[in-house]
């Protein structure tokens, strides 16, 4: 992508009402007005659910388009990515939806405790070296983060084609004793597989398909 488009898609994020961009100094000093109070921003007190790393908002606006009754926010650090799915959201009236540009590292300043439902993973880049675990978003440190903003019943979903990902999360759950609710190496081959998990595909996980990899799925709860 040129420059030129992505000065482009920032400017027009900034004029997006499904959009909220907090500076680091606003997170840093506590000031991020919407910790907490993320039912008064949409309006209503439905479940809050996030997709971390959402890339081209694909999932976010896919879930909020089959289920009116959650609000979905899609979190990614890259703005010029997630403008295709705020805009989208705009242009077809999904009201239930949003996007906030921020380091997911950071989340836990960003929403209260107990404020989250659900979480969604999708394709994250799997960080295989091991000097890159402290960015794998399943990690230890993550999934303290998680347990934190989620309520006591609250659940993460990871999609992924890594192998690597899929393993790793599960042997780290396991070892934490915590619940995996469903696990699967190969959703589209066997059966009972979500709707959600089977009916949204990202542009990726179609070249994916394509190349024949299989798509792993994990839901599990970190309390």
């Amino acid at each position: 992508m040129g420059s030129k488009n992505k000065l482009k898609r920032f400017r027009e994020n900034e004029t997006f009402k499904n959009v909220i961009q907090p500076t680091r100094e606003e997170i840093a000093e506590g000031k991020f007005s919407i910790k907490g109070k993320w039912s008064e921003y949409f309006g209503n007190d439905n479940p809050i659910v996030l997709e971390l790393g959402c890339g081209k908002g694909e999932y976010t606006v896919g879930l909020a388009k089959w289920d009116k009754s959650k609000n979905y926010i899609g979190v990614d650090i890259k703005g010029a990515r997630f403008w295709r799915g705020a805009k989208s959201a705009i242009e077809d009236s999904i009201d239930n939806v949003a996007f906030l540009r921020t380091q997911i590292e950071l989340i836990d300043e960003l929403f209260a405790e107990n404020e989250v439902s659900e979480i969604w993973i999708t394709f994250p880049d799997p960080q295989i070296k091991y000097k890159r675990t402290k960015h794998r978003l399943t990690n230890e440190s993550f999934l303290e983060k998680y347990k934190l903003i989620l309520k006591q019943d609250g659940v993460v979903n990871l999609k992924t084609d890594s192998e690597f990902m899929h393993g790793y999360t599960l042997g780290l759950l396991h070892g934490k004793g915590l619940e995996v609710i469903y696990a699967n190496h190969d959703v589209y081959k066997n059966e009972g597989s979500p709707k959600e998990v089977l009916g949204i595909q990202t542009f990726y996980e179609k070249q994916y398909l394509e190349k024949g990899k299989p798509i792993t799925y994990i839901k599990f709860r970190v309390s």
